[in-house]
Order: structure tokens, then C-alpha cells, then sequence
């Protein structure tokens, strides 16, 4: 320390130094080891050396390494005014008598021996010799270069390896853990104020935090600290938002990190960086360690007999578990882990004493869209009075991170357009453009194709808007958007569960497309793909996993715990598959005949209604109010 208390530091080494030196080394032992003659000769060409030669001026002529030639002048010509400029004196500043006095490139070696041969035979007197020099220190130093390569390329990967940096003691550095730590002298801009709905999971989060905080609060009581709390929902649904919202609020260390950041090539390496993750995390407990993602190394043990990866990240888990509650570990840290996939992670590790509290982060309901959009809504300049509960209505199975990216969408379909503020159509555009894709209206379609496809559409919305339980219908259009040739939009009612006469209706609905193909042109078409697909799930959910179907019973097939849908084995017989491909294909036929038989009876509103979508292109829910009248279903709700 010096007198001003001010820390002194000590030069860091720097690995590029030996780089510079080994070129250095690389250099003079090419100059030191090989003729200094011939640099200190002055550069002539080839002309002028025939020159010198049939003046006979020339008294030696060095052929080195069959490339390049000394001359050594005679003393008399030494004195001529041609060469007044050719290297007469050496290094000290001794006059060279001896010479070299020029030098220059040969070229081709036998036609610069025939020229000397020629002059001996006019007569001209000098000679001449071959002589070759070698450069020893220089060959030795080629025979290590493969060695000294394959050291470089160590030193440089094991440094990528550590995490980069010039120093050389980071190499050592690979088993170091690599979470990031926030404290509370770092700002973190995050709070829970900026974590709209979420509120059981944001509840959940707040109370780790206060514990945190008041400690006695809660220990007077008798209560424990919990030790793990494992965040679970769908992507986009705010998992990561809420850990940096506790990393903003929490006035403790917080360590943040994700699950891929323990996976390296290396054996033992993740197991290595556990052990100092939670090192660090005693040391300035109380703490919190956050996992992103954490199904990377959190995965089920012995689902395959696979080694090496597999075993390694086995060895990763186990450490893990015995950090969060093995022999000896501290209570003051607190784990918080998010992950997509629950149903993957192992039991041991799911258990009470290390996940305390598995907090499920749903899918947001329509109140809570209201408050993620006035979140998202803050930084863009909207038109005053935005009608924010008809954008939380119309966005109904959205996610957090879908609606910030249609805020953000509508805020770019604004600027494209030259607006000043964002308005509600730009918020729908937005809406159209993620769920059905950019529109190709340049996109060439033949007369008939147009409509088959307005036909199609039109059939959709018509058999929607006469059943029941089948969803709102909002938007029709023609126009090509992503890889459809057409959309039809709907509003799905937010339900917690579904009866079957639902599922039945909006399976009658998804095959009106195809039905209407077939009443109006008495012939199908492959536009019903996506629809047939749709159908087909709901109709096997309904018997093999709902235990809807009357034929096959109270039973399901799904089991919440494998992987896949059945597993590696289908859990029922022959026979049963037979009867549930038949179930299936019987559920399927009788909602295609209940909208053949519906498009029948309408079929002349049908065909006004496709040759209204033909012109217009885009139709919304008031042309069908138009054409068919209000649906009796609506009137009943409003009453």
C-alpha cells in the first residue's frame, strides 16, 4: 500500500509477450544463422551486371543457393565513377576492398551459366562458383515447429475453455463455477412491479424474498427457510422474469446461472463447478442460486443404459443433490430453478427438502393480459384512451413474451405505415400477422383455385356460426399468409374444462372447409390437411386419453410421467387398437355428415357468402350477422 491507501497493482502477465518473443527468436535466428554478405550488398539487376561483365570490370561471381549472385568488382573498377554507389565500406566504416560488392536475383540458372560460359569464351577474365549456406539454428527450429504448434493450439482452446482472457492462470480455471452475482450494489432495474399478473407464483417468489429479509419473522415461530423452489410452466410465461424480479428485490447475494453452464467435455468438470457454485454461495450466505433450465442436468437417472455424456451429467446431478440437502449443507442458501419440462426431472430431486415448492407459472386469463399489456404498453406511444380489455379479450392462450412481441409488432406495423401513434388496428394487424404469418398477396393463384378456397373458408365460418359450442367467429380471408392459403380467426371461450358436446362441435366446424368442397363441387381437395390433423387429435384425446367414448370407457392411456405419449409400449392389446381406430374414424365421419348436412340446408346463403369473400377478399363477424342474422346461441347468453 502506498501513502495514499491506494492499492497497488502488480503488472498482469501477459501471454502475448511470448508470442512476440518466439517471433522475435524466429527472426533473428533466420538473419544470425544465415550469409550477412548479402545484405550488406547493394541490390544491381541483372542488365546491369552484363554490363559490368563485358567492360570486364568484374573480378568474382558467387552463385549462392543456385538463386542469388555476389559480384566482387576489380580494384580498378572500384574507382571508375559507375560505381561510386556500390558497397565499398562494411559495418565499421572500413572501406571494402574485398568485396561483395553488389548482389541480384539469378532467375533461371542454366541461362545464367550459359551467359557466363559465353563471356569466358570472348575472352573476358573472371571467376566464378557455386557455394550453398545453411541456416542451422533455423532448421532446428522447423524441426520443433509441429511440437510448438500443438502447444499454442492447447494453451488457446484451454483458455476458450476458462473463458478467455489473457491470462495464463485461467487455464486452470475450467472446474470455476460461471454464475453471474448480483449483489446489492449492483442495479438491478427488475422488481416485482414489473411482473404483471403471476400472481399466486409472484405471491410464492415475494414471501422467499421477505424471509430473506425479516428472517425472524418467521423463525419465531418455528419455521424453516425453504430450501429449493422449482418454477414450472409453459415457455414465455415469465419464469425467468420473476427470478430476475427476486433479483432486484432480494438485499442479497443472487447468483444467476443456467443449467447448460455445468455441462463440459470434460469428466468431472460439472460436478467440480457445483461444488464451487454453493462454496461461493456459503460464503456470502444468506444467498439465493438461480437455475434456468434446469431439466439440462436435472434429468431423470438410469432411463438408459447410455455411459460416458450420460454418466457425467449423472455425476453433475448427484453432486447437486448432495449440495441442496446432503450431509452438512448450510440452510441459508436458497435455490430457485426454473424448467419447461417437470415431467423429465428426477424424483430425488423433486422431493421436499431440496424443491420445497413447485410453483406453477400458468398461461395468463384475460385480467391478467390486461395488466402484462399495460406493462408492455409503457414505452410505446399509443392513441389516448387504447381499449385495453379488447386486446387482453382477443388474445385469449397467449403468454407473456407473446404479448410483448405484439406490442413490439404493432409499434413496427405503425412505423411502416407513417403513423404517429399506435392505434388498435395496428394491435390487430400484429395480432394476424404472428398467429397467421406475413400476407403474399403477390402470391399467384389460378381463378379456380380462389374458389375453392373461398368455398372452403366460407364453409368454416358458416357450420361455426350455427353451432352452439363452437368458437366466435372474428375474421375470414382469402389473402395467402404464411403457408396458408386462407384463415378463418375465432375467439375461444377461456374454459377450465371442456364437455364433449364442445369438442364434438369444434371438431364439426374444423371439417366444414371439407364439406363445403364436397356440396358445392361434389369433390375434395388436399387445403383440408391442417384441419384433419386438428380433428384427429381431439378425436383420440377423447377416447384413449379423456375416457370420453362410450365403446372403450372410464379409462385413459396417457401417463402424465413418461416421455412420450405411451412410453416405449402401447399400454393396451391388439383388439383395443383395432377399437379405437375405430372410434376414432366413427367420431370423425359423423361430424363430416353433421356439416354436409348442415351446408346443405344453407347452401344458398353459402354461395352469397363466398362470392361476398371472392370480391371483398376479407370478411368479419358483422357480413355474417348480414347474411345469416345474429346466431340464437349469442341471444340466449345476452338474455
Amino acid at each position: 500500500m502506498d501513502k495514499n491507501n491506494k492499492k497497488i497493482n502488480k503488472p498482469k502477465f501477459n501471454s502475448y509477450w511470448i508470442y512476440g518473443l518466439v517471433s522475435l527468436f524466429f527472426i533473428s535466428t533466420y538473419f544470425i544463422g544465415g550469409d550477412n554478405s548479402v545484405s550488406a550488398s547493394k541490390n544491381i539487376n541483372i542488365s546491369s551486371f552484363e554490363k559490368f561483365l563485358a567492360k570486364s570490370e568484374i573480378k568474382e561471381v558467387t552463385v549462392v543457393n543456385k538463386s542469388i549472385a555476389q559480384v566482387t568488382l576489380k580494384r580498378d573498377a572500384l574507382n571508375s565513377p559507375d560505381h561510386k554507389n556500390a558497397n565499398s565500406t562494411n559495418f565499421l566504416g572500413q572501406k571494402n576492398i574485398n568485396g561483395p560488392h553488389y548482389v541480384f536475383e539469378i532467375g533461371n540458372l542454366e541461362l545464367f551459366q550459359n551467359k557466363l560460359e559465353l563471356a569466358e569464351k570472348k575472352g573476358i577474365q573472371f571467376n566464378y562458383n557455386f557455394k550453398t549456406v545453411e541456416n542451422k539454428w533455423f532448421d532446428v527450429i522447423i524441426g520443433f515447429l509441429p511440437l510448438i504448434i500443438l502447444v499454442g493450439l492447447w494453451i488457446f482452446f484451454m483458455k476458450r475453455m476458462s473463458g478467455g482472457g489473457g491470462g495464463g492462470s485461467q487455464i486452470f480455471n475450467i472446474g470455476k463455477s460461471k454464475a453471474k452475482l448480483f449483489d446489492e450494489n449492483i442495479d438491478v432495474k427488475t422488481t416485482f412491479k414489473d411482473v404483471a399478473g403471476l400472481q399466486g407464483a409472484k405471491e410464492e417468489v415475494q414471501e422467499i424474498v421477505d424471509f430473506l429479509k425479516n428472517p425472524t419473522k418467521y423463525t419465531k415461530l418455528g419455521g424453516k427457510i425453504p430450501k429449493g423452489a422449482l418454477l414450472v410452466g409453459l415457455p414465455g410465461t415469465g419464469k425467468t422474469l420473476l427470478a430476475k424480479a427476486v433479483a432486484g428485490e432480494a438485499k442479497v447475494p443472487f447468483f444467476s446461472l443456467s443449467g447448460s453452464d455445468f455441462v463440459e467435455m470434460f469428466v468431472g468438470v460439472g460436478a467440480s463447478r457445483v461444488r464451487d457454485l454453493f462454496k461461493q454461495a456459503k460464503e456470502k450466505s444468506p444467498a439465493i442460486i438461480f437455475i434456468d433450465e434446469i431439466d439440462a442436468i436435472g434429468r431423470a437417472r438410469g432411463k438408459s443404459n447410455m455411459t460416458g455424456g450420460n454418466d457425467e451429467r449423472e455425476n453433475t446431478l448427484n453432486q447437486l443433490l448432495t449440495e441442496m440437502d446432503g450431509f452438512g449443507t448450510n440452510s441459508n442458501v436458497i435455490v430457485i430453478a426454473a424448467t419447461n419440462r417437470a415431467d423429465v426431472l428426477d424424483k430425488a430431486l423433486m422431493r421436499a427438502g431440496r424443491f420445497d415448492r413447485q410453483i406453477y407459472v400458468d398461461l395468463p386469463d384475460v385480467r391478467e393480459r390486461k395488466e402484462i399489456f399495460a406493462v408492455h404498453l409503457k414505452p410505446i406511444k399509443t392513441i389516448k384512451n387504447l381499449d385495453t380489455d379488447f386486446l387482453a379479450k382477443q388474445t385469449p392462450g397467449f403468454s407473456g413474451a407473446d404479448i410483448a412481441n405484439i406490442c413490439n409488432e404493432a409499434a413496427l406495423i405503425a412505423a411502416r405505415k407513417l403513423k404517429k401513434s399506435v392505434n388498435k388496428q395496428d394491435f390487430l394487424d400484429a395480432v394476424d400477422r404472428i398467429v397467421g404469418g406475413l400476407e403474399k398477396k403477390n402470391k399467384i393463384i389460378s381463378p379456380e383455385e380462389k374458389k375453392i378456397i373461398a368455398f372452403h373458408e366460407a364453409g368454416h365460418a358458416t357450420v361455426s356460426w350455427m353451432l352452439e359450442h363452437a368458437s366466435p367467429l372474428v375474421k375470414v380471408t382469402i389473402v395467402p399468409r404464411g403457408q396458408s392459403l386462407g384463415a378463418a380467426w375465432y375467439l375461444p371461450e377461456e374454459r377450465q374444462i371442456i364437455k364433449p358436446e364442445q369438442i364434438l362441435d369444434e371438431m364439426c366446424a374444423a371439417l366444414g372447409g371439407r364439406a363445403a368442397e364436397k356440396v358445392i363441387f361434389n369433390n375434395i381437395s388436399t387445403g383440408a390437411l391442417s384441419d384433419l390433423e386438428k380433428v384427429t387429435k381431439q378425436a383420440r384425446s377423447m377416447v384413449t386419453v379423456y375416457g370420453l367414448n362410450d365403446k372403450i370407457g372410464n379409462l385413459t392411456y396417457y401417463d402424465s410421467s413418461s416421455q412420450n405419449e405411451y412410453g416405449f409400449t402401447k399400454p393396451y392389446s391388439d383388439v383395443t387398437a383395432q377399437i379405437i381406430d375405430q372410434e376414432i374414424s366413427k367420431i370423425i365421419e359423423t361430424q363430416y355428415q353433421r356439416a354436409i348436412k348442415l351446408l346443405k340446408k344453407h347452401k344458398n346463403k353459402l354461395v352469397e357468402l363466398a362470392d361476398f369473400l371472392l370480391d371483398k377478399e376479407v370478411i368479419f363477424k358483422e357480413d355474417l350477422i348480414r347474411i345469416y342474422g345474429e346466431r340464437p346461441f349469442d341471444l340466449k347468453k345476452s338474455k
